[in-house]
């Protein structure tokens, strides 16, 4: 089990015991990534939403090293967005389909989106 609390570090639990094996600190370029949300592991990676934002950051599960980030920001469409919604906040993962889904609290829509090669850059 893979754990958040707000701050830079993730925590990683024994799923019976719930005790911490051990922690890991989240950087990109030597600065601490906090308000960390919404944790999904993908394919040997840690997806983590970033609260309050349009992006996801891709995170090294053994150094916490930041390795990409998804930016996501025009998403949600303006007419999608005048009515009552909240912040980007939903991962999920279908492995058997190798597929990508993002939503938000509030969001009328659910996307699958695919990642681009490309650094800081995400496909509809």
């Amino acid at each position: 089990m893979i754990l958040s609390d707000g701050t830079n570090q993730i925590r990683f639990l024994n799923p019976d015991t719930f005790e911490v094996q051990r922690v890991i600190a989240v950087q990109d370029n030597g600065r601490d990534i906090t308000q960390l949300n919404e944790l999904e592991y993908i394919k040997g990676e840690i997806y983590a939403n970033i609260w309050q934002t349009d992006r996801i950051a891709r995170i090294d599960p053994q150094s916490g090293r930041v390795t990409a980030w998804i930016n996501l920001s025009g998403l949600l469409s303006p007419e999608d967005r005048a009515r009552p919604v909240d912040v980007l906040n939903g991962i999920a993962y279908d492995a058997a389909s190798d597929r990508l889904f993002v939503t938000g609290k509030l969001w009328p829509k659910l996307f699958e989106i695919r990642l681009k090669q490309r650094r800081n850059d995400v496909s509809r």
